[in-house]
């Protein structure tokens, strides 16, 4: 009998679901706005609240696993709790909760994954670090093309190991966030 997902172990999770890379693919926007209507209705009732695209495949050019990252902002506890709630009951699988952060997924399912691929980061607001960093590898082409070098680097050794691929890249990811904060390069983003 298969295990579900939440029956498997983090080695058995990371064999099923192994970092794969692809050249940047144009749909991925189109995915993301997809899914923002989608949240949009899912979350509209009582709650204000910024949604983003984030991460890899928001950065035209470079290769990223095909998983698309959205940031929703929040104002506050009582909003995080009702968005995870809501998010929940609408198919979003809740990965983790550390304090103001929940991380859901959809898309992960007992045979791999599905065409789509999701992680929500639900946050309150202002805590977007990543909008720094997705706004200034947009602005330098340069740089982007060497955190693309970096991620296709790693990719092969840490196929199975999601942690020591993300933790091999924050280094980078820290430097050039900081660059942008110092610079005030961050797009507002998308508000509703």
């Amino acid at each position: 009998m298969d295990k579900k997902l939440s029956e498997m172990s983090l080695e058995e999770l990371w064999e099923l679901f192994p970092i794969y890379l692809t050249a940047h693919q144009d749909c991925w926007s189109t995915w993301y706005e997809e899914e923002k209507n989608m949240l949009q209705n899912i979350l509209h009732e009582g709650l204000n609240l910024r949604i983003n695209h984030i991460g890899s495949t928001a950065i035209q050019g470079i290769w990223a696993k095909p998983i698309i990252d959205i940031l929703i902002e929040v104002p506050n506890d009582a909003a995080l709790k009702t968005a995870r709630k809501r998010l929940t009951a609408n198919g979003y699988l809740c990965m983790s909760e550390k304090g103001d952060r929940i991380s859901l997924n959809k898309g992960y399912t007992e045979s791999g994954f599905a065409e789509r691929v999701f992680h929500i980061h639900l946050r309150l607001w202002n805590d977007h670090d990543e909008i720094y960093f997705r706004d200034y590898l947009s602005a330098h082409p340069e740089i982007a093309k060497e955190y693309e070098n970096l991620k296709l680097a790693l990719w092969k050794r840490y196929e199975h190991d999601r942690d020591g691929y993300t933790m091999e890249k924050t280094d980078f990811v820290t430097r050039y966030t900081r660059l942008a904060k110092e610079t005030g390069n961050k797009t507002a983003g998308d508000t509703n």
